[in-house]
């Protein structure tokens, strides 16, 4: 998916698209896919927002920063949080991958059931080798697993596929 979903554009959709991710800065809520549209109803700027998970913690800190945007911009503003369809690691664009590979965080591998089973080949964010193993399933937040680089010996992030 690239882009902003269901061809988003708009004052209200670039202040609420500009807000950071607050786990990983690197990326935006839109270019995570978790900024779903931005509606106007009124004079009310109504922002959809799937969290990347139901439990995930910095759920209400994104809902607020999108909301705290959108008012700044000059709208009033209301968050829904829409729970179905699930968020996907397959909403992420190309420029939020990029970005999470520059940043050195490996972006997740869509690679059907043998991804959500940690079979998958995971390239380092910092020199592209293939040649990595996981160190543990459970990396700087939930969504993320600690990889090392066997050709570089760098430790690095993997952003998980759901």
């Amino acid at each position: 998916m690239s882009g902003s979903p269901q061809g988003q554009s708009g004052p209200a959709w670039e202040a609420a698209a500009a807000v950071p991710d607050p786990e990983v800065p690197c990326v935006s809520v839109a270019e995570l896919g978790i900024l779903r549209w931005v509606q106007m109803e009124g004079e009310t700027a109504v922002a959809g927002v799937t969290p990347t998970y139901s439990g995930c913690p910095a759920t209400l800190a994104i809902e607020l920063a999108i909301e705290t945007a959108l008012r700044d911009a000059g709208f009033d503003a209301r968050i829904e949080r829409l729970l179905a369809p699930a968020w996907t690691t397959d909403w992420i664009t190309p420029e939020g991958r990029e970005k999470l590979r520059a940043y050195g965080i490996a972006p997740p591998v869509n690679g059907g059931k043998a991804s959500l089973f940690g079979a998958v080949d995971v390239a380092c964010p910092r020199c592209g080798s293939d040649h990595t193993e996981r160190l543990s399933e459970f990396g700087s937040t939930a969504c993320k697993a600690q990889y090392r680089c066997k050709a570089c010996l760098e430790p690095f992030d993997y952003f998980k596929c759901i």
